[in-house]
């Protein structure tokens, strides 16, 4: 399999004929004006050491050069490699809430989407751990396995909207359940899971559950949020702002602190409230920096390999043949009759 990483500099090509022409054209008009002064043959007896085949090698080589030199900017790939990559980290999963409350603007641009870039920086700092990534709302579900492929979460992560889950409500403990099966079997590396909600739970089984993972091994650390106060739940239907009860009245979705700091007390992790700045980050990255790690091996996949190195030793052998190469005899090689 071969392709140009850079094709787009294959277009220089198209000056090479027309440099190869004005090369032509000027030796012609050169050899019509010595012509001028007189017989070939005679003014080649009068200048011995000249060597014109000289000066033609050296301009194909500097035309090798610039060709070799285009097919060199424009990267050319080919071959597959695999690469045995060893990465000591933790296993981490990642359950993100997506309920209709997510979508509450206390804070900025809304829950959801401070929840997406809070994670995705957390992704960005966690490369050597192998991720999970679990959306729940009235039901749970695994959104990626785990994986060592941290990019590939990035992309899932941004594919996440309340739409995922079509039964609402906010099931921590079956997310809790579900990151449990997702972890592997390896022992001696630490396994977290990291829990991002407003903790408007509606199940009763999520502490139990918590306390039952921190038995496994398994840490439950909770980002809350939201703000305590509340914010009004925007309506996802056209024609309404917000989202109202049976008897009228807007919805508020409020943090629940509480319920949030006793799901990391009974997982035996942490909680903290993420807000606008980027203090919940620093907090949880640093407890996470201090379990276990262990090492991981996996195999990653290089699609095509980078030859232009290659090429480039090419061009720097040429150009130094060209730069050794006189255009007239070279007097230390004058008996060596390689251009006669």
């Amino acid at each position: 399999m071969f392709r140009f990483g850079n094709p787009e500099y294959l277009w220089l090509f198209i000056a090479m004929p027309l440099l190869l022409a004005i090369y032509i054209y000027l030796n012609i008009r050169k050899r019509k004006d010595v012509q001028k002064m007189g017989n070939l043959s005679t003014l080649k007896m009068m200048m011995p050491e000249l060597s014109l085949k000289r000066s033609y090698l050296k301009f194909w080589l500097i035309f090798a050069v610039l060709c070799a030199g285009i097919i060199m900017i424009a990267r050319p790939q080919f071959g597959t490699k695999v690469e045995t990559v060893e990465k000591e980290g933790i296993e981490l999963v990642i359950a993100i809430d997506v309920s209709n409350s997510m979508m509450a603007e206390d804070v900025s641009p809304n829950r959801l989407a401070r929840a997406k870039q809070i994670l995705s920086r957390l992704i960005d700092l966690r490369k050597n751990d192998k991720i999970a990534l679990i959306v729940f709302a009235g039901e749970a579900y695994v959104q990626m396995p785990l994986t060592s492929d941290t990019q590939s979460s990035k992309i899932f992560l941004n594919t996440i909207d309340p739409s995922l889950v079509p039964i609402q409500g906010t099931a921590i403990g079956q997310a809790i359940n579900l990151g449990m099966s997702s972890f592997s079997g390896d022992q001696g590396i630490s396994k977290a899971m990291v829990i991002i909600t407003d903790g408007e739970d509606h199940g009763g089984s999520t502490v139990q559950a918590a306390a039952e993972a921190a038995k496994a091994g398994v840490t439950i650390n909770v980002v809350g949020i939201g703000s305590p106060d509340g914010s009004p739940v925007p309506a996802l239907e056209y024609g309404s702002k917000f989202m109202t009860d049976s008897e009228g009245n807007v919805v508020v979705s409020r943090l629940n602190e509480q319920m949030a700091m006793e799901i990391a007390q009974s997982g035996g992790g942490m909680y903290v409230r993420a807000d606008n700045s980027n203090n919940a980050i620093r907090a949880l990255e640093t407890h996470l920096d201090d379990l276990e790690t262990g090492k991981t091996t996996s195999l990653t996949y290089s699609e095509y390999d980078e030859k232009f190195s290659l090429l480039a030793w090419i061009i720097l052998v040429i150009l130094w043949v060209e730069i050794l190469l006189y255009d007239k005899k070279n007097p230390l090689f004058r008996n060596v009759r390689v251009f006669k």
